[in-house]
């Protein structure tokens, strides 16, 4: 067969691009390092993930997009995984979550950069109402981002199960791993090992030699910002147009930022390094406030309705406009989910339980999902009252109120605090404590702080109130926590503080209780 000379000339130049780009694509080693990790890749392995590296290189100028768009977010990302105690190489996670495109939608209905359920986003103290959604700002999604995988990573300690259990969760994890990798420090990665660890390599692989090259000055600026305002106000000061902060910074759709604290983020042209913005997400310490009409003890909650007779069969009550059942007696939660009719994993869901955790006698159990936000405003905190029983009182997710008051652990919590219900606290606004009196506890003493490691601050406040009684209860056979507390008139909750007794509810038998009557 004869060819032309202008075909031979074609198909040289087509044989020298090839191999030109070929020897671009960056090819899978026989090994790496990943966090603290060394990561060893057989033969088959490699070939696998060398095909995922390739796909990302098949369109040079789709990558090159992609990767202007990565090398302008990354400088954050790193810096706030580097704060969160997260390694850098996590970074890569991110561009094969969501490409570092802030309003990406999964087919699962996960959100923005990190790929954030809502559920999930508000376990990491993420906001996600009709004002703000965090999911879309990469400074605090990062911080989720780092928390979620830090959490993890406790369990396994092992950054690569921590990964995995990105996509799986820590319980799907916990089932796929068992402990075989725990405390490894070396992982061999085969044609068994999970697809979401070997599909992140190839990202890694893809990219790690090309971050940091731009192909322009420009740089993406961040900036703390105090709301209300308005992006029109905002670009005024910046000296940029409403359309660009509106394009960066999709975590607030109308353009209008509510009350509180944010980091906005904008492009800079010229050498402009990052300017780190800081943004208070822990809790702060809080001020005494004075008494106000808007604060109600809600003693009206939980609202039952329905057939309180037969509360404790399926079907027969609402609880916070929720379908519910009574616990008749204390028992188990594999029993009283049989009793029921729910699977035992659906029901400790839908009650924010703790496995193991035991079904007490008289308190009420939701069988259908809490809701994201209550009937009312707030809630003032009590002596004994934990973040569960609150959200089991009024029917509001367990994430959902941490979320929206920015409190993670009951140690946290101090009588008096006045917590949202319905809106998201603002970044850096105090959460008020007011003087609160009970007539079946000692005068209380107002404490002003939220954050544990600093020292509290504590003002008396001289309640004229009865003087209470103090007695003794030696526990017999049979009895629970329910019925002591109806035989001497006083809430379970004041008796599990009283004798500091946790969230398992577990007493023995001849153990002595201290109770204080009016």
């Amino acid at each position: 067969m004869k060819y032309s000379r202008f075909t031979l000339s074609f198909l040289l130049l087509f044989l020298v691009f090839s191999t030109a780009t070929l020897a671009q694509i960056p090819q899978v080693p026989v090994e790496l390092q990943f966090a603290d990790l060394i990561v060893r890749i057989n033969p088959q392995a490699r070939r696998e993930i060398q095909l995922d590296v390739d796909a990302q290189y098949r369109n040079p100028s789709y990558f090159q997009v992609k990767l202007d768009r990565v090398n302008l977010y990354m400088p954050i990302v790193e810096r706030v995984l580097r704060e969160n105690g997260v390694p850098e190489d996590f970074k890569y996670l991110v561009i094969q979550e969501s490409s570092l495109i802030a309003d990406a939608v999964s087919t699962s209905n996960a959100v923005g950069f990190w790929q954030f359920k809502q559920g999930t986003a508000e376990e990491v103290y993420l906001r996600v109402d009709r004002q703000i959604d965090d999911r879309k700002n990469i400074t605090p999604a990062t911080k989720g981002a780092a928390i979620y995988l830090k959490k993890h990573n406790a369990h396994f300690d092992n950054w690569m199960c921590a990964l995995v259990s990105y996509q799986m969760g820590l319980g799907g994890a916990k089932k796929y791993f068992g402990t075989s990798l725990n405390g490894q420090r070396v992982i061999n990665v085969d044609r068994n090992t999970h697809w979401y660890f070997k599909k992140f390599l190839a990202h890694k692989i893809a990219f790690e030699g090309n971050i940091g090259q731009f192909t322009s000055n420009r740089r993406l600026v961040e900036k703390q910002i105090s709301g209300p305002t308005s992006f029109a106000s905002l670009a005024k000061q910046l000296g940029v147009t409403e359309e660009h902060l509106e394009e960066y910074n999709k975590w607030t759709s109308n353009g209008k930022v509510p009350a509180g604290t944010y980091t906005l983020v904008y492009i800079s042209q010229g050498g402009l390094t990052v300017q780190p913005a800081i943004v208070q997400t822990e809790p702060q310490p809080v001020k005494e406030t004075k008494p106000s009409p808007k604060y109600s003890l809600a003693d009206s909650y939980p609202r039952v309705t329905g057939n309180q007779t037969k509360a404790s069969e399926p079907g027969q009550i609402r609880v916070n406009d929720i379908k519910a059942v009574q616990a008749s007696s204390t028992t188990t939660l594999s029993d009283f989910s049989e009793d029921v009719g729910i699977k035992e994993n659906k029901l400790r869901r839908l009650n924010d339980l703790d496995k193991g955790e035991r079904i007490e006698a008289g308190k009420y159990y939701y069988t259908k999902k809490k809701k994201s936000k209550a009937e009312v405003e707030t809630h003032v905190v009590r002596a004994g009252e934990t973040l569960w029983s609150i959200s089991q009182k009024y029917g509001i997710k367990l994430s959902s109120l941490k979320a929206k008051n920015r409190i993670r652990k009951d140690r946290d919590l101090r009588e008096g605090m006045v917590l949202n219900l319905q809106d998201h606290r603002p970044r850096g606004e105090d959460i008020p404590v007011i003087p609160v009196t009970t007539p079946s506890t000692p005068a209380k003493t107002v404490v002003a702080s939220t954050t544990p490691s600093v020292p509290a601050q504590e003002a008396v406040s001289q309640v004229q109130a009865p003087k209470p009684s103090q007695t003794y209860h030696t526990v017999r056979q049979g009895e629970t926590l329910f019925a002591i507390s109806k035989k001497y008139g006083v809430s379970v909750n004041d008796l599990k503080n009283w004798n500091k007794i946790g969230s398992n509810n577990l007493i023995s038998i001849g153990q002595k209780l201290v109770i204080f009557t009016p």
